[in-house]
């Protein structure tokens, strides 16, 4: 049975956005352990989602966790470009900016986790959220294309060929925004 309060979003997105207000709020300390059994019986839902939710919160907020049992996921089979339109109509193109190998580890996990989930309304949420950071960068900028794919690495036999990775489009979400971008001091 759906908990009062719980939005009609799809069950990840409606899981995401509890956990962000219950941490805003203080009412789910820092540390906190969730397990995603209790969560789900609590919502009366399958773990799937929750673990969908629970695992692209975690990488896009950057936390740190272990290691699955028999190794590292090593991902990095998803790209996002953006696609920047100015007013003169000139266009540029960037990707989101990485600062370490940690966070590009992190936002290669993330970039796989979206690019693997079922609900589009949640993938266009983190996709815009992702190419926001870009717009902050790019004030003058009037609009923006999001456009996510995936990578094709090619067989052995392919690359001593002379055939190198491929990029397979998959998803593109257009927005503007109508007030400026945030400022550090927003924030």
């Amino acid at each position: 049975m759906r908990e009062a309060g719980l939005s009609m979003a799809p069950a990840p997105i409606a899981i995401a956005e509890r956990l962000r207000a219950a941490i805003r709020s203080g009412a789910l300390a820092a540390g906190t352990r969730i397990n995603q059994d209790r969560v789900a019986a609590e919502h009366g839902i399958s773990h799937i989602p929750v673990r969908e939710a629970l695992a692209t919160y975690v990488q896009g907020a950057g936390i740190e966790t272990g290691y699955g049992y028999f190794a590292p996921n090593v991902p990095g089979t998803y790209r996002l470009v953006c696609e920047l339109h100015y007013p003169d109509e000139r266009v540029e193109y960037e990707l989101p900016s990485i600062r370490s190998g940690a966070a590009g580890l992190r936002m290669a996990g993330l970039l796989d986790n979206i690019g693997r989930t079922s609900y589009d309304a949640l993938r266009e949420i983190l996709v815009k959220t992702l190419a926001q950071s870009v717009w902050r960068d790019h004030p003058d900028v009037k609009s923006v294309r999001a456009i996510l794919g995936s990578v094709r690495l090619p067989s052995i036999g392919e690359f001593e060929k002379g055939k190198r990775e491929s990029y397979e489009f998959l998803y593109a979400y257009d927005f503007s925004l109508k007030n400026k971008p945030a400022t550090p001091r927003d924030r």
